[in-house]
């Protein structure tokens, strides 16, 4: 299922995908940095891992998620504040 809209996040792992994809586009729209990480299946991310820093206001256009993590088959994708934040990420994908 697709999704166009805004997913907030907090320091627990939140999807940002509805179903599995293979690219996505999204940017952080908070004030804090935000960690991301490609997964297989919908298993969330250890507690506490760290995956990509993206700065406020940054993201990605369209991307595969072949690119963003070259190492595993992924096919979602999960976002996380720093400890005690709150955030929002804009996320686009088919």
């Amino acid at each position: 299922m697709a999704r166009n809209g805004q997913v907030p996040i907090t320091d627990v792992w939140t999807q940002l995908t509805n179903d599995d994809v293979t690219s996505i586009t999204f940017q952080n729209v908070s004030g804090y940095g935000i960690y991301v990480q490609v997964t297989v299946g919908e298993t969330p991310p250890a507690t506490g891992a760290q995956g990509i820093l993206y700065n406020p206001y940054s993201g990605e256009r369209n991307a595969d998620l072949a690119d963003l993590a070259p190492g595993i088959a992924g096919t979602r994708i999960y976002a996380r504040t720093g400890a005690g934040q709150s955030g929002i990420v804009w996320v686009s994908h088919a």
